[in-house]
């Protein structure tokens, strides 16, 4: 009797625990991603929270450091135009570049700079060759 309590116990334990590491798994990579436009509209509600923005890199607004991994840019909305600034350090992916469409995560400080943690450059649609 004394072993099968031992049992149930040990296997309760196991299970909270998978439970517990399934749930923090969830919902760390369920995280919504915002446009800039939302993301705007939703003011200082969203200071110091941890989210993920859509937007396009602004042409001319990529700035990178000479001898280092900090990358400043702008993310804007293509539809409205809305904006704001972006401090990235890391490694950038091949495909980032100024026009592109790209979803960083990070947060937004009360000043209106987002910093970011990641940068994900996404991929068109189809590919062309090179003219």
């Amino acid at each position: 009797m004394l072993k099968r309590k031992q049992f149930l116990i040990g296997g309760l334990v196991v299970a909270l625990a998978l439970g517990f590491l399934l749930y923090n798994g969830f919902t760390g990579a369920a995280t919504y991603y915002y446009t800039v436009s939302e993301l705007s509209a939703l003011g200082s509600s969203v200071y110091g929270e941890n989210i993920r923005v859509n937007g396009k890199v602004a042409p001319g607004s990529v700035e990178r450091e000479e001898q280092g991994t900090l990358l400043r840019f702008s993310v804007i909305d293509a539809d409205s135009g809305q904006g704001f600034p972006v401090v990235y350090r890391g490694v950038v992916p091949d495909t980032f570049k100024e026009d592109s469409e790209v979803v960083a995560e990070g947060y937004l400080d009360s000043s209106g700079i987002f910093y970011a943690s990641t940068v994900l450059a996404k991929c068109p649609s189809r590919y062309e060759p090179a003219e």
